[in-house]
């Protein structure tokens, strides 16, 4: 009769007929008084969302305090119901730190892991292997099984730490868990997705994992191979900025040998990794072919919406968010996609009212937060930005997202040691952004440290390149390069940085005037003119562009007429007293300007992130504000 009843009891669960499970497997404890059954009828009640019905049924005997699943699930249970200090006093507050495995001195590597990177993680292997708690009889005395659900409750005390706000201690359970049992799936995915570490400890996290643990039942000789597929498997998972050739190897690991080709979480790797490297047309295309098989993957829908923000598809925004809207009013990433629709069309108030809703219905929800302050961003709030990003910083520790758009936003403000204060943190996490390194080049700029502002824009136009990303996308920071040349005398490139600007099809009055200025310095009045002709072309009341150009035609008209340069400053000197006249009348003129026009970075355009994420916002790389003080000498990246 129990097996009749357990038989009973699983074919009316995998049916989901709750009721009959209910009314069978009350028949069954009551039969049987065994306590597993209590477990599996309390399982059910948890199913059904009945947890206080639920705890009762754990609440038998002494199930909860010598039982680890029937914790796990009390747990669990008051979490559900918002009873965070009762959920921790059945967890207890300390992790089983004695029941993490170090890695095996036997463990095989990856095959596409090359050798450099081989030596770096022996290298980390032994020296993690020193600092933990090696591998312990009392681990070895526990059964799977509990391993498993000891794993699950690091999880959960994890969760309830989070909830409250603590980051630091929510973030060692998740390690904990994952140390304890690596196929605690949960506790990765929240490390990675909520952004818990840097590029670099992730990967050193890995490498820390004993994925030797692993094993396949009734096949003892797979376990070696399920163990790297796996490894292979959570190394998709890892942040794009680091070892980007590693991740590549992963995803072809797994394309070619076990047919996940098609398989959405490889492909919305590929489509994150895309969007690092700002090819969104090509990660749009990725995204595009998820939801077309899967028209409601959440997971997927954040990168998508930054893709179709980056490239101003504002129609599909708004199909796409009545549409989320409508099917899943009760899922933060529909109220998300509403807030970058209103974002794309600049309607900053109502996006900012969505971003906050997303941002209520899940607190941990990174893109709602970067949107959120991007609104602010976008009307010149300052002060508000820099709260909302500071938010974001406390919550996602492991991006450099919030910090980089803290330091442009100081940087906007003038606050030049503050912005390279987040600047250089933002780097500390990752040295592979090309906006990031463009910023710095930008402070560096303003700080007169014009080599290391080279060097700083140099490297952010060699990443783009090597990540193959879109060149257009780059121009501001090429300007940049160009203006920062031209200060330091290096005329004869920085015209040719200039030029090759605007053979991409820039019609920016400011870089004109920038090309029309290097070649005044270079003796070339008559080319000077021709350039400045073209600026007055694009803004005709461009004041800086005037009057370069009536100097220009002055130089042209008289024979003497010599152009000066001072290490590239831009000075005009003259011959005779006459000449100096006009030189103190220009510079007369230059100052009028530099006090109606404050000195300002240009760059209010979409470039941003997913974790910066998902949100797409204000971020595309600044330009330099030339010295001359006009607000044509600027490139405006909106263009």
């Amino acid at each position: 009769m129990e097996k009749y009843l357990r038989d009973w009891r699983q074919d009316a669960l995998n049916k989901h007929q709750y009721e009959s499970a209910i009314f069978v497997g009350d028949k069954l404890l009551a039969l049987t008084t065994d306590d597993k059954d209590a477990f599996w009828l309390a399982q059910v009640h948890f199913s059904t969302g009945n947890y206080n019905r639920a705890q009762s049924f754990l609440s038998r005997g002494d199930l909860i305090a010598n039982n680890a699943s029937c914790r796990y699930l009390a747990a669990h249970c008051s979490i559900k119901l918002g009873k965070l200090d009762e959920a921790l006093a059945i967890l207890g507050d300390k992790n089983p730190t004695h029941l993490i495995s170090a890695p095996g001195s036997a463990r095989q590597k990856l095959r596409h892991v090359d050798v450099n990177a081989r030596a770096g993680a022996k290298h980390y292997k032994a020296a993690s292997r020193s600092e933990r708690v090696p591998t312990s009889e009392e681990r070895d005395r526990e059964d799977s099984t509990s391993l498993k659900f000891e794993a699950g409750m690091c999880y959960l005390r994890g969760v309830c730490y989070a909830k409250q706000n603590s980051f630091d201690r929510a973030k060692e359970c998740y390690k904990t868990a994952v140390q304890i049992d690596v196929q605690c799936f949960e506790a990765f995915d929240q490390l990675m997705s909520n952004s818990l570490m840097s590029p670099d400890e992730e990967w050193k996290f890995l490498e820390s994992l004993n994925f030797d643990t692993i094993a396949v039942a009734n096949n003892p000789s797979l376990s070696q191979e399920a163990a790297q597929f796996t490894k292979t498997l959570y190394t998709t998972r890892l942040s794009k900025y680091s070892r980007p050739e590693e991740f590549t190897a992963a995803t072809e690991t797994l394309s070619t040998h076990y047919s996940l080709a098609s398989n959405p979480d490889i492909l919305l790797s590929k489509a994150d990794l895309l969007f690092t490297q700002c090819r969104f047309r090509a990660a749009l295309a990725l995204t595009t072919s998820i939801l077309s098989d899967d028209k409601y993957n959440f997971a997927t829908l954040p990168t998508h919406l930054a893709c179709l923000h980056e490239l101003g598809e504002r129609n599909t925004l708004f199909l796409l968010s009545h549409d989320l809207v409508d099917t899943h009013p009760q899922e933060p990433t529909s109220w998300l996609a509403v807030g970058i629709y209103y974002l794309s069309i600049s309607r900053i108030a109502e996006a900012r009212r969505y971003f906050s809703k997303a941002s209520m219905m899940d607190p941990h929800f990174g893109p709602a937060w970067i949107g959120f302050a991007h609104t602010f961003a976008a009307e010149g709030e300052h002060d508000q930005a820099i709260s909302a990003y500071s938010t974001a910083a406390r919550l996602f520790q492991g991006t450099h997202l919030p910090q980089l758009f803290l330091g442009m936003q100081n940087l906007q403000l003038n606050n030049l040691a503050l912005a390279h204060e987040y600047l250089n943190t933002a780097h500390d996490l990752c040295k592979t952004d090309p906006l990031l390194l463009n910023e710095l080049g930008v402070v560096y700029y303003h700080e007169d440290s014009l080599v290391e502002a080279i060097r700083a824009f140099r490297g952010a136009l060699s990443i783009s390149e090597r990540n193959d990303s879109d060149r257009d996308a780059w121009l501001p920071t090429r300007t940049n390069l160009a203006h920062a040349l031209r200060r330091l005398g290096h005329l004869d490139e920085s015209l040719a940085t200039f030029e090759d600007v605007l053979r991409h099809g820039t019609k920016d009055a400011g870089v004109f005037t920038a090309k029309g200025l290097v070649l005044l310095e270079l003796g070339r009045s008559w080319d000077a003119v021709t350039v400045l002709h073209e600026a007055l072309a694009v803004a005709p009341q461009d004041p800086m562009a005037t009057d370069l150009l009536n100097r220009a035609l002055e130089l042209c008209e008289s024979e003497d007429g010599v152009l000066g340069i001072e290490g590239g400053s831009g000075d005009f000197l003259g011959v005779g007293s006459e000449a100096d006249e006009e030189e103190q009348e220009l510079d007369l003129k230059i100052s009028r300007l530099r006090e109606i026009q404050q000195n300002r970075v240009a760059g209010r355009g979409g470039r941003r992130r997913r974790g910066g994420g998902g949100g797409g916002g204000y971020g595309e790389p600044s330009g330099l504000e030339d010295e001359l003080g006009g607000e044509s000498m600027m490139v405006d990246s909106d263009g």
